[in-house]
């Protein structure tokens, strides 16, 4: 505007055309301030709708895609699930019956699961408990509260905030390998924090301890997620395995966790860029004490409809040789009520791209999102055979119907496919040898490739 004086007063301009002049400078000053103005709503708005799909998707990994007539008591709102597997791939046969590897597929009750979320004003809780065939466990139980300023706390049984989002960077029923080695929608005992600082998402999260074991036939493994766990198997130098006797091992203690993701959303490709840090006690039952900690970088890619989701992980298990698995190589992990060996240091290298198509003119479907995944756990110990898993799928949605058809292809995870080189079943002994076993997440001897083509069911209500 000071600029533009000296030519008002300049001679040979008329009074008339000043007054013209500084009224057309006004209009162009009040359509720049309307300009910026809906630059900084544009930007409130796209920043509102980033933490509305993050809220989205934190609530498709606790509740499924239910539909909108939920059971509600008051603050209470009710939910659940039931869910049914059909399952054919490289399994050896069992008799004439039904058979994952042959006459035509085995189909089967997978899951059964109810859900309590509450809303009361600031107060904030969820409550997940979970069946399966043979055993059953509390999968999410917490209060919370919601801050003024959108931060969240939660204290009880919650999601480690680890990764790029709740299920790691799959779209997939199997997850990818993070998920097998305790690194991707892992449920743990103790308070998350979780808010925002302009265009940062940060947690800061601290675990007494994992999950509580629920009831089932395994010494400690009756729980949903992968767990570092005690358990009863003990390996002579020989390479004998001893069943049974006086629990051995190790229990998660003291965790701590940071995750910090940083978002681009005025760039051609919007874009999450982040990392995670873990590291807790482990405390030694007839063995010494001993930690473990992981450390991750992740990213994850929007254009349209398409999502490209990477990550890169370093994790190590420091424990001392001990004389039940005669190793400092592998520890027992636990999940869905058994155990098994995996590697105490490795990378895992993780990759998932998808694409949702909205199918608004399919009146029985809403959406369906194909993806393709690969994971590898690349061990560090030189004897050891890396664990890798390709998945190729497309998730169904309609209503309060999830479905997933998978074609998962493995070397080294034991949900994929069980047959051996030599044609017969990988056996218990071999699964616990870490000198001439297969130990899929461990050794993984057999350095053998499976396949699975897997159909999950899932009503959500």
């Amino acid at each position: 505007m000071a600029a533009v004086l000296p030519l008002l007063a300049a001679p040979g301009i008329s009074a008339a055309s000043t007054a013209a002049l500084e009224r057309r400078i006004a209009e162009l000053e009040a359509e720049l301030d309307d300009a910026r103005q809906e630059l900084i709503d544009a930007k409130e708005e796209t920043e509102e709708a980033y933490q509305q799909a993050a809220a989205a998707e934190e609530q498709l990994a606790d509740e499924g895609p239910a539909p909108a007539d939920k059971i509600t008591f008051g603050p209470l709102t009710i939910g659940g699930a039931l869910r049914a597997n059909y399952v054919l791939g490289t399994y050896p046969g069992r008799g004439n019956g039904p058979s994952r590897g042959g006459n035509g597929g085995d189909f089967e009750l997978e899951t059964f699961r109810i859900n309590m979320d509450l809303k009361y004003e600031s107060l904030v809780g969820k409550l997940e408990y979970r069946w399966y065939n043979g055993y059953n466990f509390l999968h999410t139980g917490w209060l919370g509260w919601d801050f003024d300023d959108g931060s969240q706390i939660q204290v009880g049984q919650n999601r480690v905030p680890f990764g790029p989002g709740p299920y790691g960077v799959s779209q997939s029923w199997f997850f990818d390998q993070h998920y097998y080695l305790g690194l991707a929608d892992d449920m743990d005992l103790g308070i998350k924090y979780i808010t925002s600082i302009g265009d940062w998402s940060l947690d800061f999260a601290y675990y007494n301890r994992a999950q509580w074991n629920g009831r089932g036939t395994s010494l400690d493994s009756a729980r949903y997620d992968y767990d570092i766990v005690p358990w009863t198997t003990s390996v002579d130098p020989d390479g004998t395995v001893n069943y049974g006797g006086t629990p051995n091992g190790w229990e998660e203690r003291n965790q701590l966790n940071f995750r910090a993701i940083y978002s681009l959303d005025d760039i051609a490709v919007p874009t999450e860029i982040g990392t995670s840090l873990q590291w807790g006690q482990l405390e030694g039952r007839r063995v010494d004490d001993g930690e473990h900690w992981a450390a991750s970088v992740h990213m994850k890619n929007s254009w349209k409809n398409w999502l490209l989701a990477t990550q890169v992980t370093r994790y190590k298990i420091d424990v001392d040789d001990n004389d039940f698995l005669n190793t400092d190589e592998l520890v027992p992990m636990g999940a869905f009520d058994f155990a098994w060996p995996v590697a105490t240091d490795a990378w895992i290298p993780a990759v998932s791209l998808s694409y949702l198509y909205e199918t608004n003119q399919i009146p029985w479907l809403d959406s369906v999102r194909p993806y393709v995944e690969y994971s590898n756990v690349v061990k560090q110990d030189s004897d050891f055979n890396d664990s890798q898993l390709v998945t190729l799928g497309a998730a169904w949605a309609r209503g309060g119907w999830y479905i997933y058809t998978d074609l998962a292809i493995s070397d080294g995870n034991f949900f994929v496919g069980t047959e051996t080189k030599d044609g017969t079943a990988e056996t218990f002994t071999n699964i616990f040898s870490p000198i001439d076993g297969a130990g899929d997440f461990g050794v993984n001897a057999n350095d053998h490739w499976n396949y699975r083509l897997n159909i999950n069911f899932g009503y959500y209500f």
